[in-house]
């Protein structure tokens, strides 16, 4: 596919030159909000020729299990991972896109996924469905049929953290908090149960990472925002809400060429568990 130097990135006239090569990539649809309504909407009403649907809360994420385990979108079992990565045709030996309705909120979480566990070549597609129509390139109501994939999931490719060491990475690393600034300063918590975040996290919402047009901002432009973070110069990972907007994070972060690890768990998970300290704005945690 052509990209800039080792992006994570496809741009669509990168994309709709890679598809008609004699190796395209497995297109997959990543298309989601939290809250609703599910993504299968959209795709049904229209998607890139050849894209498989796929559900993030149901094949990007196991079940949610008790308060303070996992947080809200577990990391899925890698054999059922596995399972639906294969019927969406992914191979180990085809590169694969994966996109969204523009953030790449959602297509984030599928890009991580997929490299966690051994993929060697994903990408996602800058700007997503949104850049697509408005280049005028063709959609479509057609669904493939289920496709026979060979793609066995390796977990653990990409490094991830668990509560008890993101605490500590807050003391000696760099600690992101993904969410909105209101949510990490405890103004406002609408999801989870306690409001605030993990003592020691820096601010650093995702949106900051896009543009007006969902496209990610310039490499040089995100290096800079992250290096003033601390980023670079300490070690980072990053958590959000259930670990969702988190890969978003780290997809930026890799953008700029900044490796972060994931905290899969998230404030979903650390909030839950009455034990954990929670720190908000101004005030002692």
């Amino acid at each position: 596919m052509t990209t800039s130097h080792d992006s994570p990135l496809v741009s669509v006239a990168g994309l709709r030159e890679a598809l008609g090569s004699d190796r395209p990539p497995v297109l997959l649809d990543v298309r989601w909000q939290l809250g609703g309504p599910p993504g299968i909407e959209d795709y049904t009403v229209g998607h890139l020729p050849g894209a498989h649907f796929v559900a993030l809360d149901t094949e990007l994420a196991a079940p949610a299990g008790p308060p303070g385990r996992g947080g809200r979108h577990p990391l899925p079992e890698p054999a059922e991972f596995g399972a639906a990565m294969r019927r969406a045709g992914v191979r180990a030996d085809r590169p694969v896109v994966v996109y969204d309705g523009a953030t790449s909120l959602a297509a984030a979480r599928a890009w991580w996924l997929l490299r966690w566990a051994g993929h060697p070549d994903v990408r996602v597609l800058d700007g997503g469905f949104a850049a697509w129509q408005e280049a005028g390139l063709p959609v479509t109501e057609v669904v493939p049929a289920p496709e026979a994939g060979d793609f066995v999931p390796v977990p653990g490719q990409l490094p991830t953290v668990d509560g008890d060491g993101a605490a500590a990475w807050a003391r000696s690393g760099l600690l992101l908090d993904a969410r909105a600034g209101e949510r990490y300063r405890g103004e406002t918590e609408p999801i989870d149960p306690r409001a605030g975040h993990v003592p020691g996290a820096v601010s650093a919402p995702t949106t900051e990472n896009v543009g007006p047009d969902g496209r990610f901002r310039p490499a040089g432009e995100l290096a800079e925002r992250f290096r003033a973070l601390g980023a670079g110069e300490r070690e980072t990972a990053v958590y959000c809400g259930s670990g969702v907007t988190a890969a978003h994070e780290i997809l930026a972060l890799a953008v700029a060429g900044l490796p972060a690890t994931l905290y899969p768990g998230s404030w979903s998970e650390w909030s839950s568990d009455g034990g954990r300290p929670v720190a908000v704005t101004g005030l002692p945690g």
